[in-house]
């Protein structure tokens, strides 16, 4: 192609990636161009190689945002997870990081003494749900009774649930840590036995 014509479909792809509101399209075709021809690309191995470089930077672009929206104390994933401090299997837990549990609406419950690991263990399957495009929030009991208290006193309540239930997934950490009095444990009962998806703590 000649350098006239490479710099005619560099701009018509510049404008195309605008439209399409994905501007990593016009650098990662631009970066992988010289690679394609010198590979002997097909045009639809080239396309697909642009396309899944868009993807890949939007995944970790709205998981990143995911990850600031959903409130974790810190940022605690499976890899760093000291499994010689508590008695859960690596297959029990693999099991839950396919996300299984959040596809057919069960909840998961960790149970155990303190130092264990349950809310390492509860952030990173948060963070995992995460990377998988599921909205997610986490708080304390405390907290969360605090919420929906607030929310009851303005009136406000019922919309208050149903807006929670849009979250893949509700982490409620520190439950056992609560002595719940009887307004409370109303409230938290209304968050916990919703139709959406929590890990209880």
């Amino acid at each position: 192609m000649t350098t006239s014509k490479t710099s005619e479909s560099v701009k018509q792809i510049t404008y195309l990636a605008g439209a399409l509101k994905a501007p990593r399209i016009t650098e990662a075709a631009a970066r992988m161009a010289d690679q394609a021809r010198d590979a002997g690309w097909s045009f639809e191995d080239y396309l697909a190689a642009v396309l899944e470089r868009e993807v890949s930077a939007r995944n970790a672009s709205g998981a990143e945002l995911r990850f600031k929206a959903a409130g974790f104390p810190a940022r605690k994933t499976l890899e760093d997870f000291d499994w010689d401090a508590q008695p859960a299997t690596r297959q029990q837990i693999a099991a839950l990081a396919s996300g299984r549990f959040l596809l057919e609406a069960q909840n998961v419950v960790l149970l155990g003494p303190p130092g264990t690991g349950k809310t390492h263990l509860a952030t990173a399957l948060g963070i995992v749900a995460a990377r998988h495009g599921h909205r997610v929030l986490f708080a304390t009991a405390t907290d969360w009774v605090t919420r929906l208290t607030d929310a009851h006193r303005q009136g406000n309540l019922p919309k208050e649930l149903a807006r929670l239930r849009r979250y893949g997934l509700i982490i409620v950490d520190e439950v056992g840590y609560l002595p719940f009095e009887q307004d409370a444990a109303n409230l938290f009962f209304q968050l916990v036995s919703s139709r959406y998806e929590h890990a209880s703590l």
